[in-house]
């Protein structure tokens, strides 16, 4: 048997674009002798539709559609394809979620995702009632266990500070290896998170090797809003060596003989890609398909001379083309001579567009409207934030009048600490950084400059600082980047307590001084613009924390 893997890039909802993307792998497919064809979970109308699946009509596009494909591919080949498909029992759950075998003109078999996951940014039950009868394919004389992503990962490890280790009562993969199957297929819709590389890999190793048979599996590629999904598409043999892994973050295709699959060894273990490549290549592809999918082309950011903007940037002309872009540079009496330089010489690296305004003069009205209101308090805080949110207004007029998307440079630990000004610095059509630690938005740095330096050195190099006030730096009101971004690491994504982080040998006022500001500014966050996720815990739609609450 000749099987297909084809990962590509879907919209969600656009089901004429989907469908002829699909259709043209098909014929594709089918001229060059494949049997059997692999599309990813919910290709038919795009991962992930989150309420869309509400919709009546949206259940019978995506059901048309699957008709459509099934009456216009070829006679000899068969086509797995995601779809959500109408629960016709009266108890339970609307809708399932579904991998569709289509042969001979129509739907030949409908096989239902048992595992549901409801954890970080999924909500699966939600919609979707979980199958709940496991059986095999039999096609052209083989027995195929059809899984729809999480099914093969009962497995999972669970980082928690519970005893509990597996999500699941289930494991389906047992059930079906009662029938005896040749092989395994999943479809997939399994976001980017750079932290899970080795994880997912050895979620299909291991079930391949647990049951001696191969695991195909095909995950989509491209960006939906602020979920990345980077591809890497599996085929793996009996004995859980990888033959094949497709790209990273973009569109491939590959055909596998079964035999060679099944018979393939390897002693050596697969390599795992740089995590700093991993994010740097993830977040061009975030950047892109928000805004082609989304009709816009065209950016804006505020170029301050700091190292988030430049980074920024450097993405942002990657994904966009250096002609899409228009940038400001707003200084005030605060902001250093190499501050205005080193903004200049990153945007003549790029060949960027940008203009100077120097907002002291406004902020000086400011000053001086408020003062009678202000009551003759010193300055504090306010003024600084006033300084921000004149930047902002700047670059949403432009954004308004030129029609430039505004992009948002806050880093992770600036929002999780909630060092950043709401309807200011904070503003933003999307956040491009908001899922990265500042130590690794130097790390991103360095990779963008790894063949050029785009990035000045200066930039690279100075100490970080918002340029509120004189002399101000990051150090007066945070720890060293080095020791924050641990303790937030170990508090946001690993969720200890801080006691426990404590046990570990931090000081204890600093981890104290660290969670409560993180505890503190959730208000913000829940304002901020869509961040592309890159981790495993992002703020966001993964990460759901109550705003009032004593806790």
């Amino acid at each position: 048997m000749k099987i297909a893997l084809a990962q590509l890039n879907y919209i969600v909802g656009d089901f004429g674009f989907n469908r002829t993307l699909m259709l043209e792998k098909i014929m594709e497919a089918s001229g060059n002798g494949v049997d059997l064809i692999l599309f990813s979970e919910l290709s038919i109308c795009g991962y992930p539709p989150l309420d869309l699946l509400e919709r009546k009509v949206f259940i019978e596009k995506s059901t048309l559609s699957i008709e459509t494909i099934a009456a216009e591919m070829p006679d000899n080949i068969g086509v797995i394809v995601g779809g959500p498909e109408y629960n016709d029992q009266k108890e339970g759950k609307l809708l399932f979620n579904s991998a569709y075998f289509l042969f001979n003109g129509k739907i030949e078999g409908i096989f239902r995702k048992s595992l549901l996951p409801t954890y970080d940014i999924f909500d699966e039950y939600r919609y979707f009632e979980p199958g709940k009868e496991f059986k095999i394919l039999e096609f052209k004389g083989e027995k195929i266990a059809v899984t729809v992503c999480e099914d093969l990962w009962d497995d999972q490890p669970v980082e928690n500070q519970f005893s509990r280790s597996r999500l699941y009562t289930i494991n389906p993969m047992n059930e079906l290896m009662k029938y005896q199957p040749d092989f395994i297929v999943n479809i997939a819709a399994s976001p980017f998170a750079f932290d899970r590389q080795r994880v997912k890999r050895d979620i299909f190793t291991e079930k391949a090797k647990k049951h001696g048979i191969p695991v195909f599996m095909v995950n989509q590629a491209g960006a939906n809003t602020e979920l990345i999904f980077d591809g890497g598409s599996l085929a793996v043999s009996s004995d859980g060596s990888i033959f094949q892994q497709l790209k990273f973050f973009e569109n491939d295709y590959a055909e596998f003989e079964l035999e060679d699959v099944v018979n393939y060894s390897s002693k050596s273990e697969s390599r795992l890609t740089d995590r700093i490549k991993l994010m740097h290549d993830g977040l061009i592809l975030g950047i892109r398909d928000y805004f082609q999918k989304s009709g816009f082309s065209k950016a804006t950011l505020g170029l301050s001379g700091g190292i988030d903007s430049a980074v920024t940037l450097a993405l942002a002309a990657k994904a966009l083309g250096n002609e899409n872009l228009h940038v400001l540079l707003m200084p005030s009496q605060y902001s250093s001579d190499h501050s205005i330089s080193d903004s200049e010489e990153m945007a003549g690296n790029l060949g960027i567009k940008y203009d100077i305004i120097y907002i002291e003069e406004l902020f000086n009205q400011y000053k001086v409207l408020l003062q009678p209101v202000f009551l003759d308090k010193p300055e504090d805080v306010a003024e600084e934030n006033i300084q921000s949110r004149i930047r902002g207004t700047l670059l949403m007029a432009l954004s308004n009048k030129l029609g430039n998307i505004l992009l948002n440079t806050s880093n992770k630990s600036e929002t999780a600490v909630g060092y950043g000004t709401l309807y200011g610095d904070m503003a933003g059509g999307l956040s491009v950084l908001g899922d990265v630690y500042k130590t690794d938005v130097y790390e991103l740095a360095n990779y963008i400059n790894r063949d050029d330096e785009l990035i000045p050195i200066n930039i690279i190099k100075k100490p970080p600082s918002a340029e509120l006030r004189p002399d101000q730096k990051d150090s007066d009101s945070l720890p060293d980047y080095d020791v924050l971004d641990t303790i937030l690491e170990k508090y946001i994504e690993k969720q200890l307590s801080d006691d426990d982080i404590i046990k570990e040998g931090f000081d204890a006022e600093t981890v104290k001084r660290v969670i409560r500001m993180v505890d503190n500014n959730e208000y913000k966050r829940y304002q901020t613009p869509p961040i592309l996720r890159i981790s495993s815990k992002a703020f966001g739609v993964g990460r759901r924390i109550p705003l009032v609450a004593k806790y």
